[in-house]
């Protein structure tokens, strides 16, 4: 008997073996016996594997910080690039994504009266600069957008607004939204109420000290002021000066450049299917990172994740269908890598039979829900069975809205998946100089790799493709 039918006999003993009953809803339209115990066998492979943290270690450290059209940026697509050759993908390339460029040079701020202190600060993304000195002004206080929004004409002229929106803290992040749009819009409003700055709470759970930063925008024909963001303990500390009654004056100064377009490359990898290539299963989350820190939640972890899952879901041989990685580019300066995506790529789309996007930080992978066709229904909950043991709710909602990358690909009705990740203390890192591997667990990464490797594998493999709505 040669060597490598004994492997091979071994390892089918093994994969009968580890095939129990717990799983055995067995006799599957979609899937053969063999099929579901390769299932267990490359589940247990990825719970012992390390190979997303090396990856996310590689990432952090060799490249660190990836902002969009930084050399940070630019070795990020080198590495991946290289990376995934090293890992034997069949075919690996780039495709361009341009983006509005911006720069961020140094940024500080201070209450000048009545008690003078440092304040922790970070410039909004695509905040325009103060003059060299900053701008000083007194500060006026809201409480929400809203509030802000509902003030009157000329309420905030010549003052400094500041917002106090407190973000709440749960595991679906469904607070983030809501804080968001202070984020998004509240210089602009701002402006329209006569201020010369905007400075707000960070979009943040989080008792550190350290500011959030996140996209900003301007509107044409409203004038461009400051946008920044402080520490929630710094937010604590001036909301407490404000409620003294006394006129409270700070400082701010943001230097900062907004350099025109940009470019940089979504990185695409892929593991051709041997039946139907041109259908594929397209995983991946987004390469460039902030500057703040070296975008190991945001999202190294979703990058080496699935690139590991992908390599994990080909282990037991050539798919039936196509797995692909995408890493999309530019995502933090506004979907820029998936928005390029979806336009080089419009004529092949209905390929995609299934879509998963990895961007919600490294903690366990606690649900899971599809956006598919009613006819395949049957074959997502022949999944999310095969996700149960490790510790994943099939939601069967059928209303996923999956990650942020996929949101251009919404109009094509491809079908779409959320592994829904805990984020109860994403939002204490994101967007800060906090975001750094050690917050990425190493038991809980590899907990998501093995959820991403049974989706990748199943989706690719059943008998029947998945379709949209």
């Amino acid at each position: 008997m040669n060597n490598r039918f004994t492997s091979m006999l071994s390892g089918l003993i093994f994969a009968s073996l580890s095939f129990n009953a717990a799983t055995a809803h067995a006799q599957s339209d979609n899937f053969s016996t063999l099929q579901l115990a390769q299932v267990e066998q490359i589940k247990q492979q990825a719970l012992q594997s390390d190979l997303a943290w090396n990856l996310v270690e590689s990432l952090t450290t060799e490249v660190g910080p990836r902002m969009p059209g930084t050399p940070g940026d630019k070795a990020a697509v080198a590495w991946a690039v290289a990376k995934f050759k090293t890992m034997g993908f069949d075919k690996v390339w780039t495709e361009p994504a341009t983006f509005p460029k911006w720069i961020r040079y140094s940024e500080s701020a201070a209450i000048v009266s009545p008690a003078p202190q440092r304040l922790h600060i970070t410039a909004l993304g695509n905040s325009i600069s103060t003059p060299k000195d900053g701008i000083q002004a007194q500060v006026i206080e809201f409480q929400t957008l809203a509030e802000l929004e509902n003030a009157p004409d000329n309420a905030a002229k010549g003052k400094i607004v500041f917002i106090n929106y407190r973000m709440n803290r749960d595991r679906d992040g469904n607070g983030y939204g809501p804080a968001v749009q202070a984020r998004s819009r509240g210089a602009v409003v701002a402006a329209q109420k006569g201020a010369v700055g905007y400075v707000m709470r960070s979009v943040s759970t989080a008792y550190h000290r350290f500011a959030h930063t996140g996209g900003s925008h301007y509107k044409d024909g409203v004038t461009k002021i400051v946008a920044s963001a402080i520490s929630n303990a710094d937010a604590d500390q001036l909301h407490r000066l404000v409620a003294l009654g006394k006129p409270v004056t700070i400082n701010i100064n943001v230097q900062a450049k907004s350099m025109g377009e940009g470019t940089s490359y979504n990185v695409i990898a892929e593991f051709t299917g041997k039946e139907f290539p041109e259908q594929h299963v397209l995983i991946g989350g987004h390469l460039d990172s902030w500057d703040l820190g070296t975008g190991a939640l945001d999202d190294g972890a979703g990058v080496a994740l699935t690139m590991a899952a992908a390599k994990l879901a080909v282990s037991k041989g050539q798919p039936k269908r196509s797995i692909r990685v995408v890493l999309f580019a530019a995502e933090e300066f506004g979907l820029w890598g998936a928005k390029a995506y979806v336009k080089a790529n419009e004529q092949s789309l209905s390929n995609i039979v299934a879509a998963a996007e990895s961007d919600f930080g490294a903690d366990k992978i606690w649900a899971f829900d599809s956006n598919v066709h009613a006819s395949s229904l049957p074959l997502v909950s022949d999944i999310a069975v095969m996700m149960k043991s490790l510790g994943v709710e099939f939601l069967a909602k059928n209303s996923a809205r999956s990650g942020p990358d996929l949101i251009p690909f919404r109009k094509f009705n491809i079908p779409a998946f959320a592994l829904s990740q805990d984020g109860s203390d994403y939002f204490d890192y994101h967007h800060t100089a906090d975001d750094t591997l050690d917050k990425v667990d190493p038991k809980k990464l590899r907990q998501n790799v093995a959820t991403y490797a049974v989706f990748a594998f199943m989706a690719a493999n059943a008998k029947t493709r998945i379709m949209g709505k």
